[in-house]
């Protein structure tokens, strides 16, 4: 999604809301995984057929082109026409451990990216609510975030991030003469620094409730151990 990031293959289709697409002479997805641009026409451009080295684990690739962006999307099936397993790059969807409201901004902010005004005051909008999440609900963005910053519940670098990116969701909101539009990699990096800190303040702690419950669960204390305190 972000500029400068490689996406990681998506194994598995996990959005539970859209049917697997088809590995068919055009992929059909809600989004182009580069521009964002709403069902994309994404043509086939080239195919083939791999296996392992013992001719085991065959699976059918087709690559294809986004004919607003030029963007290739490389996907992978077990047969032709048959439902892929993979895709790269990925459509990213905002991580369910985000409270609600924050990802629903996130979500609109990545799907906005064609429009990067629209995309800057979404991401701006998601860093708003996500730091109302932490209690820092009164005053500006930016000095709300130095306050996040200087009690340590996100990092110094983050903090300094923050003013290296646009979120002048007020200009945007009030047509501030002196401002200039954002571009398109602008946004990018406002979206970039929108879901690093969603991650580091909600979606890492999550994992690391879910990898020590997990742990736990595996791993249980035998009848009368004590734990140590």
């Amino acid at each position: 999604m972000t500029a400068g990031r490689i996406p990681k293959m998506k194994i598995l289709w996990d959005y539970p809301h859209m049917a697997n697409p088809l590995l068919s002479q055009q992929l059909v997805i809600d989004r182009c995984p580069h521009c964002n641009v709403a069902n994309p026409t994404l043509e086939k451009m080239w195919e083939s057929q791999t296996s392992r080295f013992d001719t085991t684990d065959t699976r059918c690739w087709r690559i294809y082109r986004c004919t607003r962006c030029g963007g290739l999307v490389s996907a992978f099936a077990r047969s032709w026409d048959q439902p892929i397993g993979g895709m790269y790059p990925n459509y990213e969807r905002a991580h369910e451990s985000i409270p609600q409201k924050a990802r629903d901004f996130l979500n609109q902010a990545m799907d906005s990216l064609q429009s990067p005004a629209g995309a800057v005051m979404l991401a701006a909008s998601a860093v708003d609510e996500l730091l109302k999440q932490k209690g820092y609900k009164e005053g500006k963005l930016h000095p709300r975030i130095n306050k996040a910053a200087k009690e340590h519940v996100i990092t110094s670098e983050m903090g300094k991030w923050a003013h290296q990116v646009r979120l002048d969701a007020n200009n945007q909101r009030h047509a501030d003469e002196n401002a200039s539009l954002p571009t398109e990699d602008e946004a990018r990096q406002s979206i970039e620094f929108a879901t690093a800190l969603a991650e580091f303040l909600f979606v890492l702690p999550s994992k690391v409730r879910q990898g020590l419950k997990q742990s736990a669960e595996s791993d249980p204390k035998p009848e009368g151990e004590k734990t140590e305190e």
